[in-house]
């Protein structure tokens, strides 16, 4: 597959995530290294099909390294979900001269490159890349690092209002199936209580939490409120908490689209590069519809079915103990 692979494809799909941009790098420079032609396609499964489609040369991604979003774009797709507009990405890509993939997203990037790979046969691979952590064979997608960051730093900043003012206040996360962001951030901020898609939390029980923080004089108290979370997100979570305490001054902030943005952390970066370097090899290797990740310091390859169905994918069971032993 290597002699018969002459240009590569680099596209991003999905919510953006900080380290997509140092990850184009990445796969360009090593294609080009390697001796391969490499396309941008711009707006990701819609730039397949509208033929919004760049060649790309070393100096594409020069100064982008340090760089939030995504300079190919991206965005949603209902054609590609079609037969007939699978067919026209790949007439269009294949007029290009692309004959290989990577595709860089989440789960819905991954399930449409797995089906466009067999419908046509065309070699694709994956690099994770969201801000949820919430794929299966990589311990850590990009972005999430960088994510948490801002997080920290917002949680940080609200602390120094909460306990000026002795205020309970509702941080919510993004994290719609997935309570990453919203377990390592609370840790990391030191709340008192966290609310997880995962786990059901009663207002009842966080209540409890409340009570018991009152009753030993917390200056502040922050709640991280994930927002899958099975209450209904924050504000309504503060509404139903403030009927119970008439004593309590409670506010609520939507962190929302604050926490994609922003220059990639150092992780990050390092990561992206990785990951990209590992795709474009891999594809050179004769691999297809796997997706590489990085497991504690090694990169490693995982089959995208396996990456989209496994069910073993799961909050850490010790960390969700240890918030409620760090919150006393």
């Amino acid at each position: 597959m290597e002699n018969s692979i002459k240009r590569i494809g680099v596209f991003t799909s999905g919510g953006d995530a900080p380290g997509m941009n140092a990850c184009i790098r990445a796969v360009v420079r090593t294609a080009i290294y390697e001796g391969k032609k490499v396309s941008g396609i711009l707006h990701g499964y819609q730039g397949m099909i509208d033929k919004n489609i760049i060649a790309m040369d070393s100096r594409s991604v020069s100064n982008i390294l340090q760089l939030g979003g995504t300079i190919l774009k991206t965005a949603r797709c209902l054609d590609f979900r079609t037969t007939e507009g699978r067919l026209k990405a790949y007439n269009n890509i294949k007029e290009e001269g692309i004959d290989a993939l990577v595709a860089i997203g989440g789960d819905g990037t991954f399930t449409g490159a797995e089906v466009f790979s067999r419908e046509f046969d065309i070699p694709v691979v994956g690099i994770p890349g969201t801000i949820d952590n919430d794929l299966y064979g990589s311990d850590f997608t990009l972005g999430y690092d960088t994510a948490n960051n801002t997080v920290i730093d917002a949680i940080d900043k609200i602390r120094d209002t909460a306990a000026s003012h002795d205020r309970l206040f509702f941080i919510e996360v993004m994290g719609r199936d997935s309570g990453c962001i919203a377990l390592n951030c609370g840790i990391a901020g030191g709340a008192e209580a966290i609310l997880l898609p995962e786990k059901e939390t009663g207002i009842d029980e966080l209540i409890q939490k409340l009570e018991s923080a009152a009753k030993d004089k917390k200056s502040s108290t922050i709640v991280i409120v994930a927002e899958g979370d099975k209450n209904g997100g924050a504000y309504n979570v503060a509404k139903r908490v403030q009927e119970k305490f008439d004593f309590y001054d409670a506010k609520v902030t939507i962190l929302g689209h604050l926490q994609r943005g922003g220059s990639p952390s150092s992780f990050d970066r390092v990561l992206a590069s990785r990951l990209g370097f590992a795709a474009v090899k891999n594809l050179l290797r004769g691999q297809t519809r796997i997706m590489v990740g990085l497991r504690g310091n090694d990169i490693v390859t995982t089959s995208l079915e396996e990456a989209l169905r496994s069910k073993e994918f799961k909050l850490a069971e010790d960390m969700i103990e240890m918030t409620n032993v760090l919150a006393i």
